[in-house]
């Protein structure tokens, strides 16, 4: 019987081979970006769990009063970790400082490679359960190294990589004592390709001669919880540690200590005023739902035909029945048909994974597969397949087994007013959701937009930087400037401490005339040299910029707008502002130059002259009237010529500051890619709903050609209801998109507005379409023979 139930069933897909190819292409689409989409987010949830102990790990961070507000951090002291493992070793059974994620080179004989590496104390490899390939990772002679196992790869080829000698920086031996796994891309520590000891660290910086160590918040302080307590208890414990560590002058910040557990890392990073507000769970919140709706969609298209076309099906139940059919028989018969039209549309579902994921992996920035492997993957996908076969079956399968032969067969059957108020229902959601990820889509894309447009403060075209591993270049610096003019490659040239956009250094201890004397403040200070200014473009609208001329400027700020604001001065330049009880004399007022997030208001920020040495890089102005690769020639000939011992490493500004942009740009790209999908899904079903409606009224239409009836009136007939329907749903759809993107957008503290002409143009747009779609079968019956479809059975 089950074998006669499917031969049927293929049988009549045969048949209609239009709507089944609408059904099932519709449903496989839908199908298939809910799977993408479930295993981004399965990708993310498993963010960092491959490490065994994560449910006991935290970072340690930190809660302070700064410039008026509460902020969070996540830089510390580097005793802290040495003074939780003695004072509470009955809670937190590992603790370990690290340096933060840094560029370091390798070199190996002639080979010399650049990478990320950390500086850590030996218990962070224990907590991290490192999978060793080789040797083991105990970090206690600081003259050792561990190595991932494709750096070791890069820097050995085949050879065995064990006990080889390497140089750090081109100035420190260490031997490898360890080759581990490389860590998987979704982890915290993905990057880091090499780990080296703390020991060595705290030698090559001096960290014993430090006059208050307490006081250089700069690492990377991770612990290990015990089993028999939790990370609330633990935080409360712990939080006046840094207070009673460090100088009675510091302590109107009040620093309170807390743990971040690992398990929130990734997702709920985001703090504001003290408290966990959340962070990019809200893009798995928005892809997840997005998801929902998609598959929605397709439902809705497969459910529309189905149950539209089991109404021909009338006769076909009333001979059956005649002929000795017994219901149960019946029902049977039209689930198989549902099922196997969804099985169909899953095997091309998956197909469609196969083919798209590593498109969709590009986009998102991700390294996914299929899970092919896991039974949870085929149970939600089966169980997701059956669900929907049961659905879309469930109403010819009850509902026209029930009817009575003598009626149908009599041809007094007439199916109920009502029974298309379901479909029109159903449609109306297809729309307004359709239309709801349009609107977003086109929001989202303007905030981008609109950051991206903000005034910089300077500018970034044709700027480079380039690391300097060693002070060995610093000590050249005016060498490699003048033979670099010389060529022409470059404008100018600058030492600095961080990045120009990021921030690494705050610092405290800042007073002058007329600031509250219990004020907590902690500014963005930048390390720079002479030139600095120039080469970056900065805008100075008060005062001057650092120059040789004046042998006073060792002593001297340049501020920006907002510490102008923030300190209430009104007059500037000329000020003393004491820095740890010395006197600088502000020199000049800057632009505001959006170091950190553009989203975000620019912290009140101070410049001055490098201290204690060299920078940490180089920046440089390539000249726009050559070429960028010819410039970038010049630039590394000069560069290998008087550091040839280093690598030539180079990042352009524009590009890092691109890069701030990275979640919200691959989120409008894939909202973008749904709102598409969404509007193709549901033109799909639009179609075949007006194919079958004109294929239901061809005998109507050929009496009203007869009669006279135009095209445009016979096409207004047919197009009226379902453009009266999509009507609705943007009635629906406006203030709900409206409502929801203006929720999203005051997580911007500098946002975009939500224009009043997004919501017709949306609306154009989503009609125009409907009509195109709805057109193509309306005038196709329109202009058909009328002696056709009068013609008799």
């Amino acid at each position: 019987m089950l074998k006669n139930y499917i031969k049927i069933a293929w049988r009549n897909l045969r048949k209609s081979k239009m709507y089944s190819a609408i059904n099932i292409t519709g449903l496989a689409a839908g199908m298939a970006i809910a799977m993408l989409i479930g295993l981004w987010i399965v990708d993310e949830w498993q963010f960092d769990k491959q490490f065994p102990n994560y449910k006991h790990l935290a970072m340690v961070q930190q809660n302070v009063y700064n410039n008026g507000e509460i902020g969070t951090g996540m830089n510390q002291p580097f005793p802290l970790a040495a003074a939780l493992r003695k004072d509470y070793s009955a809670d937190i059974k590992y603790a370990a400082m690290c340096t933060w994620d840094q560029t370091h080179v390798l070199a190996v004989g002639e080979k010399r490679l650049s990478g990320v590496g950390v500086y850590c104390e030996p218990d962070l490899p224990e907590m991290l359960t490192l999978k060793m390939q080789e040797g083991n990772y105990k970090l206690t002679d600081p003259a050792t190294i561990l190595l991932s196992a494709s750096q070791a790869k890069a820097c050995f080829g085949n050879e065995d990589p064990l006990n080889k000698t390497l140089l750090i920086d081109n100035k420190t031996a260490a031997v490898v004592t360890g080759v581990y796994k490389d860590m998987p891309r979704n982890s915290t520590f993905s990057n880091v390709n090499f780990i080296m000891p703390w020991a060595l660290y705290a030698r090559l910086e001096e960290l014993d001669k430090r006059d208050n160590p307490w006081r250089s918040n700069s690492y990377r302080a991770i612990v290990q919880i015990a089993e028999h307590t939790t990370m609330e208890k633990v935080s409360a414990k712990i939080k006046d540690v840094k207070l009673k560590n460090i100088h009675k002058d510091e302590r109107s910040f009040h620093p309170q200590l807390f743990l971040h557990p690992m398990s929130r890392w990734h997702l709920y990073a985001e703090f504001k005023n003290g408290v966990n507000v959340g962070g990019f769970i809200k893009y798995v919140w928005l892809f997840g739902i997005s998801g929902v709706f998609i598959l929605l969609l397709a439902c809705i298209n497969f459910m529309n035909l189905s149950t539209a076309r089991s109404q021909k099906r009338a006769k076909e139940v009333g001979i059956r029945k005649a002929i000795g059919s017994q219901r149960s028989q019946l029902i049977w018969q039209f689930f198989s048909e549902s099922l196997l039209m969804v099985m169909l549309a899953l095997l091309a579902a998956l197909l469609l994974v196969a083919l798209l994921l590593p498109l969709f992996n590009e986009v998102a920035n991700k390294q996914m597969s299929i899970l092919w492997g896991s039974p949870v993957f085929w149970a939600i996908c089966l169980g997701f397949s059956l669900i929907t076969g049961l659905i879309a079956g469930s109403y010819p399968a009850f509902y026209l087994s029930a009817f009575r032969p003598v009626k149908v067969l009599k041809g007094t059957f007439r199916v109920g007013r009502y029974a298309a108020m379901p479909r029109k229902v159903l449609v109306v959601l297809q729309f307004t959701v359709s239309v709801i990820l349009i609107i977003v889509t086109v929001i989202v894309f303007r905030q981008i937009q609109f950051a991206q447009n903000r005034p910089i403060g300077y500018d970034r075209n044709g700027l480079v930087t380039l690391p300097m591993y060693t002070p060995a270049i610093h000590e050249r610096f005016d060498v490699v400037r003048n033979e670099l003019l010389q060529t022409g490659a470059v404008e100018n040239m600058a030492e600095c401490w961080s990045p120009i956009t990021s921030v690494w250094n705050t610092n405290s201890g800042f007073n002058w005339e007329g600031k509250d004397p219990g004020m907590a403040l902690d500014f963005p200070s930048e390390d720079v040299s002479y030139d600095y200014g120039k080469t970056v473009g900065w805008q100075v609208v008060a005062g001057r910029d650092f120059s040789r001329s004046f042998a006073t400027d060792s002593t001297a700020f340049v501020i920006n707008e907002a510490a102008v604001k923030f300190m209430g001065l009104k007059d500037p330049v000329g000020k003393i502002v004491t820095w740890d009880n010395e006197p600088y004399h502000i020199i000049g007022v800057i632009k505001d130059v959006i170091a950190e997030s553009p989203y975000a208001p620019v912290r009140p920020a101070v410049y001055h002259m490098l201290r204690g040495g060299a920078g940490t890089r180089m920046i440089v102005k390539i000249n726009p009237k050559i070429s960028t690769q010819a410039a970038l020639a010049k630039i590394e000939a000069v560069f290998k010529r008087n550091n040839p011992t280093h690598p030539f490493d180079y990042q352009f500004v524009d590009q890092d500051y691109a890069n701030k942009f990275g979640d919200e740009q691959r989120f409008g790209k894939l909202a973008s890619i749904f709102s598409i999908l969404a509007i193709l899904i549901s033109c799909l079903g639009l179609f075949g709903m007006a194919s079958f409606m004109a294929e239901q009224r061809i005998k109507e239409i050929g009496v009203r050609k007869v009669l006279g009836a135009t095209l445009f009136s016979l096409w207004g007939l047919l197009s009226t209801d379902f453009v009266r329907l999509v009507i609705i749903a943007l009635a629906i759809a406006c203030p709900v998109a409206y409502y929801a993107m203006t929720g999203w957008l005051q997580q911007y503290a500098y946002r975009t507005t939500i224009p009043w002409w997004i919501f017709p143009a949306a609306a154009a747009a989503t009609l125009f379409i409907t009509f195109l779609t709805v057109s193509y079968q309306a005038i196709k019956a329109a202009l058909m023979n009328p002696v056709k479809s009068l013609r008799t059975e």
